[in-house]
C-alpha cells in the first residue's frame, strides 16, 4: 500500500467521522448501516455531503452517495443495473430509524469505478469532482481497502478542482478567489435551481478546508496544469446530463416529480405546484414546467 501524500492525508482527516458525531452525521451513519445491511458486500462505501451535512440538520433530506462493487450486485435486477450503467447515478429515497427518530435521504448510487473516473480533469462530467472537492464525510467503508480507495478518489477531485481553478481564474490572487470563481463556473455548468451567492456560502461554511487543501493540491500538480480540454464543452455536456438525469429520475425515483419540485423551491424560493397529470406524465410535462421556472428565475 502506497503512503499518503499531504493532500491524501488532509482528505483522510476531512472524511473521518467526528467524535462525537453531530446529529446529522449520526443520522447519516444510521442510514448507511441500514443500506449496508440490506445490500451487504455490494456496498463499498457511503459518503455524506451537501446542505444537511454543512448545517448539521438531521431533520432534512440528507444527501448520500453509495459506491458499489457492481450494478448487478447492488440492484439485483437487470433494468436498474442497465440504467445505472448507461446514465449514473440511480437515485432512491431511503428511510430508516435514526438515533432520534425517523430519518430519510436522497441516495445516489454508482460504482467505485464510475466515481473514480468522474474525478479526473479530463472528465466531461464535472458534477462529481465539483461536489467532492467540497467537504464530505465517509460514514461507511466496507474495509480499509475501500476506505483508501475513496480517499484517493476524493484527493483526485480536489486536485482536479484546483487544476481547473488555475486555468479558469488565472487572475485570482488567493485560494478563496480561485474557489469562488471555480464554483461559479461549475454551478453554471449545471441546470441548477439556486439563489445567488452559492459559491460564497460554500466557502464560508468551511474556509479552513479550502485554505488547507488548495496549496496541497498545488504541490501535487507541481506546475501549471496541462491542457484539459475546453470548459465550454463541459458546460454543454453538464446541462445535457442534468436534463437526462432529471428525466430518468422522474421515472425511476419514487416520488421523483414531487422531490424535484421541493428541491427547486428549497434552493430558489419559487414554489412549484404540480398537477396530477404532471405527476403521472413527468417527461411530457417537463418542457413547460422548465420554461415557466426559467422565466421566473428558478433555474438557469
Amino acid at each position: 500500500m502506497t503512503a499518503r501524500d499531504g493532500l491524501e492525508a488532509a482528505v483522510a482527516a476531512g472524511l473521518a467521522v467526528p467524535s462525537p458525531p453531530d446529529a446529522a452525521t449520526a443520522a447519516a451513519e444510521a442510514l448507511a448501516r441500514d443500506i449496508a445491511a440490506r445490500h451487504g458486500d455490494a456496498v463499498a462505501a457511503v459518503l455524506f455531503y451537501g446542505a444537511c451535512r454543512r448545517d448539521g440538520d438531521a431533520s432534512g433530506l440528507l444527501d448520500l452517495y453509495v459506491l458499489t462493487t457492481g450494478h448487478c450486485a447492488f440492484h439485483g435486477r437487470a433494468a436498474p443495473a442497465l440504467l445505472n450503467a448507461a446514465l449514473p447515478p440511480n437515485v432512491v429515497l431511503w428511510r430508516c430509524e435514526g438515533p432520534h427518530g425517523p430519518v430519510r435521504a436522497k441516495v445516489a448510487v454508482l460504482t467505485e469505478g464510475q466515481f473514480e473516473r468522474r474525478m479526473r480533469p479530463g472528465s466531461l462530467d464535472a458534477t462529481l469532482w465539483a461536489r467532492f472537492c467540497q467537504p464530505s464525510t465517509l460514514v461507511h467503508a466496507r474495509d480499509d481497502a475501500a476506505r483508501r480507495r475513496v480517499e484517493r478518489a476524493v484527493a483526485r477531485a480536489v486536485e482536479t478542482a484546483v487544476r481547473w481553478a488555475l486555468r479558469l481564474e488565472p487572475g485570482a490572487r488567493t485560494p478563496a478567489e480561485h474557489w469562488r470563481g471555480l464554483f461559479a463556473r461549475t454551478y453554471a455548468a449545471e441546470l441548477r435551481a439556486e439563489r445567488g451567492g452559492r459559491p460564497e456560502r460554500l466557502l464560508s461554511a468551511a474556509p479552513d478546508w479550502y485554505d488547507r487543501v488548495f496549496p496541497l493540491a498545488l504541490a501535487r500538480i507541481g506546475s501549471l496544469p496541462r491542457r484539459q480540454g475546453a470548459w465550454a464543452s463541459r458546460r454543454v455536456v453538464g446541462k445535457a446530463l442534468n436534463v437526462a438525469r432529471l428525466a430518468k429520475a422522474a421515472f425511476t425515483f419514487e416520488g421523483g416529480a414531487d422531490y424535484l419540485a421541493w428541491k427547486v423551491e428549497r434552493h430558489s424560493g419559487v414554489a412549484v405546484h404540480l398537477t396530477d397529470w404532471q405527476r403521472r406524465h413527468p417527461l411530457l410535462a417537463a418542457p413547460a414546467v422548465l420554461w415557466r421556472l426559467r422565466r421566473r428565475g428558478a433555474v438557469r
